[in-house]
C-alpha cells in the first residue's frame, strides 16, 4: 500500500496495515478501495491533503479523509459509478462502504470487512 499512497499524485500519508494472511479477495478490496478514494480527492477536492488509516480487530478498517480543497474545484462529471463499485465490492465480502463530507469541509470514505467470515 505504500506504493499506492506514494504515488497517488497527491500530498498523502499511510499509518497501519493490513493483517498478515488475508486472502486474495480482501487484498483486492483494500486496494481498489485506497486507489479509489485517492483518485477521487486528486479529482475532486484540488490541494487538499489525504490520510490513509488501516486498523483491524475483528474487522479489518480502511479509512481515508482528506481536507478541504485549498484550490478551486472544477465541476467534473461523476456518476458515482466508482463509490457504487467499491459498495458492491465490499458487500461481495460481508462489509460496508460509508462515504460523506466531513465537518471540517473534507470527506471521508471508510471500508469495514469482517476478518471471520
Amino acid at each position: 500500500m505504500d506504493g499506492l499512497v506514494a504515488g497517488s499524485g497527491i500530498e498523502a500519508t499511510l499509518t497501519g496495515s493490513a493483517p498478515a494472511g488475508i486472502d486474495s479477495a480482501c487484498q483486492r478490496t483494500v486496494y481498489r478501495t485506497i486507489q479509489e478514494a485517492l483518485t477521487n480527492v486528486r479529482k475532486h477536492a484540488p490541494g487538499s491533503t489525504a490520510h490513509v488509516e488501516i486498523a483491524h480487530d475483528t474487522h479489518l478498517t480502511v479509512t481515508v479523509t482528506n481536507t478541504a480543497p485549498t484550490r478551486p474545484t472544477l465541476a467534473l462529471p461523476s456518476a458515482r459509478h466508482g463509490l457504487v463499485g467499491l459498495q458492491e465490492r465490499a458487500a461481495l465480502l460481508g462489509g460496508v462502504i460509508t462515504s460523506g463530507p466531513a465537518r471540517d469541509g473534507g470527506f471521508r470514505l471508510q471500508l469495514r470487512l469482517p476478518l471471520t467470515r
